[in-house]
């Protein structure tokens, strides 16, 4: 047998498990849930607004201090659709995309919704780098990022 082959064994890893969101992340969902805020971090060396908020900077190094409001409205930077389907993710087609808000410096991962994808060759025509988008939120919240449904085209 050579050096450069290997066997491979098929499994599946089904893992229960409870994530504790920690002291930064309670506050985050909790300004979702209850107050339909979106909060960043200002990095104090650099100022950078940085949403999802985080307790360093990635940047500078430094832990971040001062809580932001920002707005729940941006462009979206760049985005995915997706065509497979995927254990615990939307019936697909759906998208995927990175979105600035207005008043932070990093982006949001979340869904687009409100956005035509039965056609693929005119997806180009939906969706573009750059354009508006807004947060809609859930009739139910619950303290998760799936308290903001989805950003739609505005």
């Amino acid at each position: 047998m050579s050096e450069e082959e290997f066997i491979i064994v098929p499994g599946k890893w089904e893992i229960s498990y409870r994530h504790s969101a920690g002291k930064i992340g309670t506050k985050f969902f909790t300004e979702l849930r209850d107050h339909k805020r979106i909060l960043g971090k200002r990095c104090p060396k650099c100022r950078r607004v940085l949403v999802p908020p985080r307790a360093f900077c990635e940047r500078c190094c430094v832990a971040t201090a001062e809580w932001v409001e920002v707005k729940d409205e941006g462009i979206l930077t760049n985005f995915t659709v997706t065509y497979w389907q995927f254990v615990g993710l939307p019936k697909p087609p759906y998208v995927t995309a990175l979105i600035k808000l207005d008043g932070a410096d990093t982006g949001l991962l979340h869904f687009v919704g409100e956005v035509d994808l039965s056609d693929p060759k005119r997806i180009r025509d939906v969706l573009r780098i750059g354009m508006r988008v807004k947060a809609v939120w859930s009739e139910e919240r619950k303290g998760t990022i799936l308290d903001i449904k989805y950003f739609k085209p505005i």
